[in-house]
């Protein structure tokens, strides 16, 4: 690229290698062909580049992780930012707040909030994505039934906007892109930096693995433990069982000094799970939050970490995921997630969850379900059927008051989308034609014509 604004694409032996990564993402199904890679080293080169391609109407989109599951990252025919250099993060502890650049790792938040005895409210499960990318999706942890989103303990952005204006917005200092850029989906603008809040992080916790039988009473524990204060995180999976059917896990996570040993029965002793099968342990608080680090580099050395990731995540009344989720789990095209991928159950309180670009089901008591597979790299015709079960699973959730979490292996058109926004989509709409005029920021995920 080369014009009024100077900029020239690198010329070096990586800008293939460059193109290449930014044409795919984790989920490995959609590919694309971008112009060009710009390697962002700074704020001003972000600002740069938008403010070169607006005009023109090329597309430009921020990679963080690059964990994006169905081409929602990518830029056909245009420009990917490459945030990895914006990296920088810097805890104030006497503020108790953390200014991260949007291409930091969340493995990088929490080494530097913990060595000051702090801690992000709510953290994401998987430390590899980026803080630019968690927050413009929202973001869930095994604090989110307690604490809400991620993105709703931001005080402060740094942003481009689609114009190539470099604002600092907030709840006071325009609110209306604030809003607008939390759970956005980086329709009006790129966030380039944040100021998360912090609270005192526990010494170690005691981690609670309780297994359960049937459905009823899963979900009846699983709400039990997210209504009180006995544990801060709290979540669950769907794991298959020997007789074909499928088991129930409750993770629950209570915070301690390290100076006594918790008592047991006082946490659990009430529950219904089957006290055979308990799993009962002491961890550092780091060892909680990196407990998926094994995992993926399992997965790494597998090749599935490689491969194609149909996934689809829904938020549901927890009414309706009693009979919901098994009633999924025991479809044909499910079956594939006995031996390959995960089942996500993390229950969800309503009035914590703030942004307000993103949806979810009225009422107080919610279930967010993440069907989580893996699809053989060299079978297309899979992926496909995978990809439209998740289109006949999300139809069958909005007929219960189920929601979208965006992000997953789901084409979407622009009605699509203005039926999910549903009363929200007009402000969206206004935020849009006010930041980003040209709608060229983040097309992938398929909002407008």
């Amino acid at each position: 690229m080369k014009g009024a604004s100077g900029l020239v694409p690198p010329a070096n032996d990586d800008r293939e290698q460059d193109l290449l990564r930014a044409s795919a993402d984790f989920g490995h199904i959609v590919d694309s062909h971008p112009l060009g890679v710009l390697t962002a080293r700074s704020v001003g080169a972000v600002q740069e580049l938008v403010a070169f391609a607006g005009p023109r109407g090329i597309a430009v989109t921020a990679r963080g992780g690059g964990q994006a599951l169905y081409g929602q990252g990518q830029a056909d025919g245009g420009y990917v930012v490459d945030m990895a250099g914006l990296n920088d993060v810097r805890c104030v502890p006497e503020d108790r707040v953390l200014v991260a650049g949007a291409g930091a790792l969340w493995s990088d938040v929490v080494r530097a909030a913990l060595a000051a005895g702090l801690a992000p409210p709510v953290v994401p499960d998987h430390l590899g994505g980026s803080v630019g990318g968690v927050l413009s999706t929202g973001g869930f942890g095994g604090a989110s039934h307690r604490f809400g989103l991620v993105a709703d303990w931001v005080r402060e952005l740094e942003v481009v906007t689609g114009a190539g204006e470099r604002l600092v917005c907030s709840q006071q200092v325009y609110p209306d892109l604030f809003r607008a850029v939390l759970a956005g989906l980086g329709q009006c603008a790129l966030i380039v930096r944040a100021t998360l809040q912090l609270l005192p992080a526990p010494a170690r916790v005691r981690r609670y693995r309780l297994y359960h039988r049937t459905p009823g009473t899963f979900f009846t524990d699983q709400r039990r433990l997210a209504r009180d204060a006995r544990f801060s995180h709290v979540a669950g999976q769907a794991r298959p069982a020997l007789d074909g059917g499928w088991h129930y896990m409750i993770e629950a996570v209570a915070p301690h000094d390290g100076q006594l040993q918790p008592e047991d029965g006082l946490f659990i002793g009430d529950l219904d799970h089957d006290p055979d099968t308990e799993e009962i342990e002491d961890l550092s608080y780091a060892e909680y939050l990196h407990r998926l680090d094994r995992d993926e580099r399992l997965l790494r050395a597998t090749g599935e970490w490689h491969r194609p990731h149909p996934w689809l995540t829904l938020l549901l009344p927890e009414e309706a995921a009693t009979s919901f989720v098994p009633a999924v789990l025991a479809e044909d095209a499910q079956q594939a997630l006995r031996f390959c991928g995960t089942v996500q159950l993390r229950p969800l309180t309503g009035s914590t969850l703030h942004a307000p670009l993103l949806r979810r089901p009225p009422g107080e008591r919610l279930c967010l379900l993440s069907l989580m597979r893996t699809a053989p790299p060299d079978r297309p015709d899979v992926v496909r059927r995978l990809v439209a079960a998740n289109r006949a699973i999300h139809t069958r959730a909005t007929a219960v008051g189920g929601v979208l979490h965006p992000g997953g292996a789901l084409p979407m058109t622009p009605d699509d989308w203005r039926t999910h926004f549903g009363p929200d989509w007009d402000e969206l709409v206004r935020a849009k034609a006010l930041y980003d005029t040209h709608r060229v920021l983040t097309r992938g995920y398929g909002l407008w014509p």
